[in-house]
C-alpha cells in the first residue's frame, strides 16, 4: 500500500506556502496514508533574533506570500528577544500524535496559521497548547490544555522530536517541505521544496508507473 511521507517544519515558511497545495493533493487521495515527520529547521537554536535574520526571513516571507497568495503579518519578526527555536513547535506536533494522531497535520497548520498570519509567539508551550487544544476539540478530541502541556514537556515527546529530526538527517533531507512517496517498499522523492498540486500529481504518477515497471524492489532504512 502507499503512503505519503510529509517532512516538514511549523516555522518554515514555503511549508506554511505548501500547505493549500498539499491540502489539495490530498482531497484527491483521500486512501492515501500521510506520514508527518517534524524537521528541526532551526530546532535547539538559543540565540535572539537580530536585524540581519529578520531582515532575511521578511523577504522570504514576502516572497511566499506573493507566490501564494497566503496572509502573512510581520508581528512575530517583531516578538522582543525573540529565539527562532523551531523544537518547541514541532515538539506540539509529536505531542499531538501522542495524544489524537489523526489530528497531527490539522494542528501543524494551525500552529504555521497562528505564526505567519497572527504573529503569535510559538515557542511558548501555552500558545502551542492553546492552539492545539482548539483544533483537538473541533476534530471531537475532549483535551485540555494542562494535558496537552504535560505531554508536550514529556521526555517521550521530546524523545519522538528527536527521533524525527534524525529520521530526516538519515534520509538526506536538507530542506523543507519535502515530500515522498512509499510504494512497495521504496521510498520515491516526489519534492523537496514548493510545489504546485498539479505538479505533485505528474511527479507521483510517474513515480508510480516506473515503480510498477520494476520488480525486486528494495527494502529502505526506516
Amino acid at each position: 500500500m502507499a503512503k505519503l511521507i510529509y517532512v516538514a517544519d511549523p516555522m518554515c515558511s514555503w511549508c506554511y506556502g505548501f500547505g493549500p497545495e498539499l491540502a489539495t493533493l490530498l482531497h484527491g487521495l483521500p486512501e492515501v496514508p500521510l506520514e508527518l515527520i517534524v524537521g528541526g529547521l532551526r530546532a535547539y537554536n538559543t540565540k535572539p533574533m537580530d536585524d540581519a535574520l529578520r531582515t532575511t526571513l521578511g523577504k522570504h516571507w514576502k516572497k511566499v506570500g506573493e507566490t501564494t497568495g497566503l496572509p502573512f503579518s510581520d508581528a512575530g519578526l517583531q516578538i522582543r528577544h525573540f529565539v527562532y527555536d523551531t523544537e518547541p513547535a514541532c515538539r506540539a506536533i509529536s505531542a499531538t500524535g501522542l495524544l489524537a494522531p489523526q489530528s497531527a497535520l490539522t494542528v501543524f497548520q494551525a500552529i504555521q496559521h497562528a505564526f505567519y498570519a497572527k504573529g503569535l509567539d510559538i515557542t511558548k508551550g501555552e500558545v502551542l497548547a492553546e492552539i492545539a487544544v482548539q483544533v483537538l476539540e473541533q476534530d471531537g478530541v475532549q483535551i485540555d490544555q494542562a494535558e496537552f502541556l504535560k505531554t508536550w514537556a514529556s521526555e517521550e515527546a521530546r524523545s519522538l522530536t528527536r527521533e524525527d529530526f534524525e529520521q530526516a538527517k538519515r534520509w538526506g533531507v536538507t530542506g523543507f517541505p519535502t515530500l515522498i512517496l512509499e510504494h512497495r517498499g521504496e521510498l520515491h522523492l516526489v519534492t523537496a521544496g514548493f510545489t504546485r498540486t498539479e505538479d505533485l500529481i505528474q511527479r507521483l504518477q510517474a513515480i508510480i508507473d516506473q515503480s510498477s515497471a520494476t520488480e525486486a524492489p528494495v527494502n529502505q532504512d526506516r
